[in-house]
């Protein structure tokens, strides 16, 4: 016989949409708004102590929790039989779904829900707050008006206030994204989130997860012989997706990336997620390229226009308005047409075209900033002068001087490519460097300005590929996790 639905004098229940060991969630429309909830409907005479103390802490989180990128709890309500929870309706159904229907996500896309799980994960931590049950199935997607998802984090059963630092022993999770730690039965922190988003990342970029296994026995073989993770060949991901991949799935809390590491890493950019704040960052630096271009400053016009790029494409991605995000995709255009022209001026040693006025003659000023271009800059020919005790300075000083000259040639992935290289090659040099020295000095401006261009160069490429509907670009392969 089949159980009746659960009853709520305010809603009226529609089809079961989800069911877990001790709860239910029917989609309900609120009698007098109209508007589609979700409801979690927890049967009192199923519950555990456990799970009683589960369902206090998540109603109590989810009070406090008010975040674009957390399920949004209404209400709460119990009767005799039932406690309710109303929470917002993700009509775009879970990531698990998602990926399914897909069976693998694009790296651009993986990088938005990334993104937005990143963000969420960073106001829970700013809140002291442990997830422990992170996994595609708990994390739901909200489609509006046709555009892209939305990725929000729900089910926070699990979770529990933890400080950094302060530790945890009661097994929490689903085993296959569980942390090696919690599944070793050892003690663990806050950290576990981080292994689960590995997890959740590399299933969304290779459609399964790294220790996918058919029993529990067989996972946990895994996990105790240390069984290495690979990066699939194919698809192809750039480098910093796998550097953060293989920074996540460290089996060793110790090892992985901390969470300011995770919150500042390139390949999540948080520095231009998608807000009103940093919209108008963005149109600010776009009015001082218009302005800069104008005067006919066309260098500096260049490096404002991919500055103001950054803040845009992220903001393209997230709107959910179709309207705006044509007349957003318009403008990208329009500047990244602008800074391409720019740039290809100048490689060519041609004239550039003024965006308001008659196209400019040759002048010997101009002559002078190619010819200046093609040769080695007076800070690098002073630090080449300085390297010639160290060859290890020198060889990647050349490395970046090669970046240069590929960027003036329009090889945009390869002379990126070249800068992280150098870039990893010269920090910890620097560090090495005695403080106040004039090599010191001269390489932290050489290093300030190689990573400006490089900066350069990924606001240009994320617009290309955000107008050609490509995927990023490609990166190696392989990595060893410990």
């Amino acid at each position: 016989m089949a159980t009746p639905k659960p009853s709520i004098t305010e809603y009226q229940m529609l089809e079961q949409i989800g069911s877990g060991s001790y709860a239910t969630v029917y989609r309900a429309i609120h009698k007098a708004s109209k508007e589609i909830y979700a409801v979690k409907c927890v049967t009192k005479g199923s519950l555990s102590k456990t799970a009683v103390d589960n369902i206090v802490t998540e109603i109590s989180l989810l009070k406090k929790l008010k975040h674009v990128h957390i399920v949004e709890m209404k209400d709460f309500f119990w009767d005799d039989r039932c406690i309710y929870i109303v929470m917002e309706y993700c009509n775009g159904g879970s990531l698990a779904e998602y990926i399914r229907q897909r069976q693998k996500l694009s790296e651009l896309t993986c990088k938005i829900f990334l993104r937005q799980l990143a963000s969420a994960l960073k106001y829970m931590r700013e809140n002291e707050v442990s997830h422990f049950d992170l996994k595609p199935q708990n994390l739901l997607l909200m489609k509006t008006n046709g555009c892209a998802a939305e990725l929000k984090v729900a089910d926070f059963g699990f979770a529990q206030h933890l400080k950094l630092g302060q530790e945890n022993t009661s097994i929490k999770g689903s085993p296959l994204y569980m942390a090696p730690e919690i599944l070793l039965k050892h003690c663990y922190g806050p950290a576990a989130d981080l292994w689960s988003i590995g997890v959740i990342l590399y299933e969304c970029l290779f459609g399964r997860a790294p220790y996918s296994s058919k029993s529990l026995p067989e996972l946990l073989d895994k996990i105790r012989t240390e069984r290495r993770i690979d990066i699939p060949k194919t698809p192809k991901i750039s480098v910093e997706c796998e550097d953060l991949l293989c920074r996540l799935l460290q089996r060793s809390p110790d090892d992985r990336v901390t969470f300011n590491e995770f919150f500042k890493h390139a390949f999540l950019d948080l520095k231009h997620e998608p807000s009103e704040e940093n919209l108008e960052k963005g149109v600010a630096l776009i009015q001082e390229a218009i302005e800069l271009d104008k005067q006919q400053h066309y260098d500096a016009a260049y490096g404002k226009y991919c500055k103001g790029l950054q803040y845009f494409v992220p903001i393209i991605h997230a709107e959910t308005d179709i309207d705006k995000k044509n007349i957003l995709r318009e403008r990208v255009h329009t500047y990244l047409s602008r800074a391409e022209e720019i740039k290809h001026s100048f490689m060519q040693e041609e004239p550039i075209q003024p965006s308001t006025s008659k196209p400019l003659k040759r002048t010997s000023s101009r002559i002078k900033q190619i010819q200046k271009a093609l040769e080695p800059s007076e800070l690098y020919q002073q630090l080449i002068a300085l390297a010639s005790s160290s060859p290890d300075l020198k060889s990647a000083l050349e490395i970046g001087r090669q970046a240069e000259l590929y960027a003036l040639e329009n090889k945009l992935d390869t002379a990126l490519e070249s800068y992280k290289t150098v870039l990893g090659a010269l920090m910890p040099l620097l560090a090495k460097e005695p403080r106040g020295s004039k090599r010191r000095d001269l390489l932290h401006r050489q290093i300030v300005r190689w990573m400006e261009e490089a900066e350069h160069i990924k606001s240009v490429r994320s617009a290309q590929i955000l107008e050609e509907m490509e995927n990023g670009p490609a990166g190696h392969n392989h990595c060893r996790l410990q």
